[in-house]
């Protein structure tokens, strides 16, 4: 492999989390000199694990359950589950309901179906298929989706059910309220209108895999998981400083490739005028999605929910029925804040001692919001979370609450709150910025970009990143040899 001339180094990189250091790591294993560059204090972006409340309670930042740790390819090439714990909840998610009802989503999907009444059947008709070829949808997902996937009726049958579940179809299969709200619980996720084909898309994939391995959490917090890939970037001689913001292009030093785990906006930034006029004028049409506010919690107890059961799921959507998630999505996409809000809620402390002191526990959530907003929803997830668990109130010992704009600061890969990094729409999905099949691959020599803004789009997965690496290796230096990422003893 021909090194880069006249330089140090052969590639560098901006920002270290998950993607840009799934680029880095695949470059170093191939041999390259890198050098990855970090503007905050801590590796992790969007995986990071800090104590946001009291002493001792380690509170993810952003992600805290992962569903693509055990389905992206980068990370079964990484040996992820190797190299770090996880506990893996047999109850995945569930969605708690009035009167003490709940949906609850098993990593068996027989038990989940028998909870389900009537519609148990209808469920499983809907998800076995995508539950028995889980792998073959984290294939055709986990790339640009303008490839032919290599599983064609798997996609297909996907497609169908994504637009089944993304239309006003959506209710015909139902007949009860418990499963129409467990599907829409994880479509939420996406921050999208409510019916919509990109949520429902979202939602099927995560649904299956929490069928098919479960939804893992990793032991010690989501820094586990990147401390694991900045311990094999300098295994194998790479570099990473922190504390060092890149403004500009200008700023780096001479390499053969530039990684950049950046938005589409701060990429203009970055570049100035050398951007061809049509890409530019691309990336300026990128649009942003909603927001997220971002609230965590020290706690005295576990938190009291009516249903027992759901006090053993590794994640909670709160938000009542199908109806009342969509309502809430559908203002907060309409630029307003909903009165009674969707509410994501983890409580990782129940399957890990180490993230609170003993007999206490840290509680994750967030809400979503516009973009840009500046409204402090502490008390509207707590009235949420109370309307579900009473007494959940005097559980609380500390609070950390941090509105949209806080969330940008903290990340500026999150523009206005974005954690998508870009809107998760149908269209955005297929052109994530641009119409592609090599979409990472920028027309400046030898820059590419590997932020949740490309293929696949967001998610703690580093499929980003490796892609971008992958046609980094296959244009700048000429091989098409996937690296071995394998754990090293």
């Amino acid at each position: 492999m021909t090194r880069a001339r006249g330089a140090d180094l052969d590639v560098v990189v901006v920002g270290a989390g998950p993607n840009g250091l799934a680029a880095a790591v695949t470059l170093a294993r191939a041999g390259l000199r890198v050098r990855v560059y970090e503007r905050a204090d801590q590796a992790g972006g969007g995986a990071a694990t800090r104590e946001l409340t009291l002493p001792g309670f380690r509170h993810d930042v952003c992600s805290a359950v992962h569903p693509l740790a055990f389905e992206s390819r980068f990370f079964r090439e990484f040996g992820l589950r190797e190299r770090v714990e996880f506990a893996v909840p047999e109850l995945s998610f569930a969605h708690p309901l009035d009167g003490g009802r709940a949906g609850l989503a098993y990593l068996d999907l027989d038990r989940t179906c028998e909870g389900l009444g009537r519609d148990g059947r209808a469920y499983d008709r809907l998800m076995r298929p995508l539950v028995d070829h889980a792998a073959e949808v984290a294939d055709f997902t986990g790339s640009s989706l303008i490839r032919i996937p290599r599983d064609p009726a798997t996609a297909v049958s996907f497609g169908l059910r994504a637009l089944e579940q993304g239309t006003q179809a959506w209710e015909v299969r139902f007949r009860e309220e418990v499963a129409p709200a467990l599907l829409t619980g994880v479509a939420a996720h996406t921050i999208l209108s409510q019916p919509s084909i990109a949520a429902a898309g979202a939602g099927l994939a995560l649904g299956a895999y929490a069928h098919a391995r479960g939804w893992p959490i990793p032991v010690g917090g989501s820094q586990a998981i990147v401390d694991a890939m900045v311990a094999d970037l300098r295994a194998h001689g790479g570099e990473l400083e922190l504390d060092h913001p890149i403004l500009s292009l200008g700023q780096l030093p001479r390499a053969r490739v530039t990684i950049l785990d950046v938005t589409p906006r701060a990429l203009l930034r970055m570049a100035g005028e050398a951007l061809p006029r049509r890409y530019a004028h691309a990336l300026g049409r990128f649009r942003y999605g909603g927001a997220v506010a971002k609230v965590d919690f020290a706690l005295s107890a576990p938190v009291p929910w009516t249903n027992t059961d759901v006090r053993q799921a590794g994640t909670i959507h709160v938000g009542g029925t199908r109806a009342e998630v969509a309502d809430a999505e559908n203002e907060v996409n309409r630029g307003r804040l909903p009165e009674r809000p969707y509410v994501l809620v983890s409580q990782p402390s129940t399957f890990d001692a180490s993230r609170a002191p003993a007999g206490q526990h840290t509680l994750w959530t967030y809400t979503h919001v516009p973009a840009g907003s500046t409204a402090d929803r502490a008390e509207a997830v707590i009235g949420q979370i109370e309307r579900f668990a009473p007494g959940f109130r005097d559980t609380i010992l500390a609070t950390s609450s941090r509105n949209a704009v806080d969330v940008e600061h903290h990340n500026p890969n999150y523009p206005g709150g974005d954690i998508a990094a870009g809107a998760p729409t149908l269209w955005q999905m297929v052109r994530r910025p641009v119409l592609s099949t090599d979409p990472w691959r920028t027309p400046l020599p030898g820059v590419y970009l590997a932020s949740a803004s490309v293929p696949p789009g967001p998610g703690v997965h580093g499929l980003a990143g490796w892609h971008a690496a992958l046609s980094a290796l296959r244009h700048e230096f000429g091989t098409r040899a996937l690296p071995d990422l394998s754990p090293v003893d």
